[in-house]
């Protein structure tokens, strides 16, 4: 009966024990929440808005380029996805044949990099201006002039003639996924607009951007962002806000942008010449997946799978051939394919690399000196022999013609089709791949990309045997025409 009164007499204390014990973790974890407030007073002098006018056109022509042609939602923040802020007239304007009334203006984000008046934004945000103004946090309007563009980076170096400019601190240091983050610019025309986030990637390929390693963030970023800073707790440039991934126009929790190193060394080229100049090896590459590094004895799925070489190139000239596994490039260890267009991109041309390689169960060491990007392939977005420009088929294949080197790699005498590129389509859910060597369809030898083209046309409505080389296998897959 004491027991009972005793612990009766206790009880009353438990939640307050409780609720002291959890108070510290509380009073620690609100000490330990970045304070932004100081950031954005530290640096918000450098952020400005930026606002293009362009030709009517040129917003079509934006349009059909990344998205189809169409009404529906998704297609329309499709291309709100890649041109942030781009503010159609939405009928508003009269039927005037003139050049202003039809023009459109694109509004976007930037900030500076240089108290003599140099200002960093996305290519995106100022292409085929016919005029640029920059608002600053002072509310001064300025005309602004570009110094140069590269629109592989999606980069633009703008000037403007200023007093009292305030530069940006740019870090030097690569972002740690975790960290806090945070950015500043004008979505949907609101300027000086702060919002903040984490680091939840880095070294993101995404789309045809075979030259950025983009930092991915869940920092709220919405039309207008575009081009604006990404800033960490020490008030440092680390990145520039230029993708986001939505269903909807909007944020949905995936953002990107372009680190600071590269950007810097873009803006270097900028200032010197107005363009910016790549290496290139010559190469079109792809992933080691599991099945392909164990028959490789590789501990893991890692490196760039040369797929094709390009004859006459660096890679050519250095001894790479189709089937090799490049594992390391100049010193650093290629994790995946996409880590090594970056690398190479960022070579100075001629200079000399040193390109670990896996042949035939064999690691060797080749010396590689690296030759220029050929301005056809800046122009196409390609990556070392890659290119989204492609042509699908009625399985939706982009296919070739093999070359010496790819014969004697698939032991192939004559005949068949390298697929470069695997679309929507039929031989994507048979299970086709890029790298693939196809054989045989229905029965029948495939002798060339025209001749595949022909024998897809008479396939019956029912599964058909593909026979398709790989470099460790050979196998049928069965295609059926129609399905996707």
């Amino acid at each position: 009966m004491l027991e009972n009164d005793h612990v009766r007499q206790i009880s009353w204390l438990i939640p307050w024990v409780l609720a002291t014990v959890a108070l510290p973790a509380r009073m620690t974890l609100g000490a330990d929440l970045p304070d932004f407030a100081a950031v954005v007073n530290k640096v918000s002098a450098v952020v400005v808005n930026v606002s293009a006018v362009q030709p009517a056109g040129v917003l079509a022509d934006n349009r059909a380029a990344n998205g189809p042609d169409d009404d529906s939602s998704d297609s329309y923040s499709d291309w709100y996805r890649r041109y942030f802020g781009v503010t159609p007239d939405d009928g508003a304007q009269d039927d005037s044949d003139s050049a202003d009334a039809a023009a459109t203006e694109s509004l976007g984000s930037g900030f500076i990099i240089s108290k003599d008046g140099e200002i960093l934004t996305n290519y995106h945000v100022v292409a085929q201006a016919q005029s640029i103004s920059v608002k600053l946090s002072d509310r001064r309007v300025l005309p602004a002039r570009i110094v140069g563009v590269d629109r592989q980076s999606d980069l633009a170096l703008l000037r403007i003639h200023a007093d009292h400019l305030t530069a940006a601190s740019i870090s030097t240091q690569p972002v740690r996924v975790g960290q806090w983050v945070l950015a500043i610019g004008s979505p949907f025309g609101f300027d000086h607009s702060v919002t903040a986030g984490i680091v939840s990637a880095e070294g993101r390929s995404i789309g045809g951007d075979q030259y950025v390693p983009y930092i991915q963030t869940d920092v709220p970023i919405n039309p207008g962002n575009s081009g604006g800073p990404l800033f960490n707790l020490q008030g440092q440039v680390v990145g520039i806000n230029a993708e986001i991934y939505s269903g909807t126009g909007g944020y949905q929790g995936v953002s990107f942008a372009i680190p600071m190193n590269l950007a810097m060394q873009v803006v270097r080229q900028l200032r010197a010449s107005g363009h910016v100049t790549r290496g290139w090896l010559g190469v079109s590459i792809g992933d080691v997946d599991t099945d392909l590094a164990g028959k490789l004895k590789l501990p893991r799925p890692e490196g760039a799978l040369v797929r094709r070489v390009t004859p006459a190139s660096p890679a050519a000239r250095a001894g790479i051939r189709a089937g090799d596994v490049i594992l390391n490039y100049d010193g650093m260890d290629i994790v995946s394919s996409e880590s090594l267009p970056p690398l190479v991109g960022s070579t100075a041309v001629g200079h000399e690399v040193a390109v670990t390689i896996l042949r035939s169960n064999r690691v060797d060491k080749l010396q590689v000196r690296v030759g220029l990007l050929p301005a056809d392939a800046a122009g196409t977005a390609q990556a070392d022999g890659r290119t989204q420009d492609w042509r699908f088929d009625a399985l939706g294949l982009a296919t070739r013609a093999l070359t010496r080197d790819e014969r004697n790699q698939f032991r192939v005498r004559q005949g068949g089709v390298v697929v470069e590129q695997v679309g929507p389509g039929a031989a994507r859910t048979a299970g086709v791949k890029s790298g693939d060597v196809v054989l045989m369809l229905g029965g029948t030898p495939v002798t060339g990309p025209d001749q595949l083209q022909r024998l897809e046309k008479q396939l019956p409505d029912r599964a058909v045997p593909m026979l398709v080389r790989r470099p460790d296998q050979t196998l049928f897959l069965a295609v059926r025409a129609g399905s996707a």
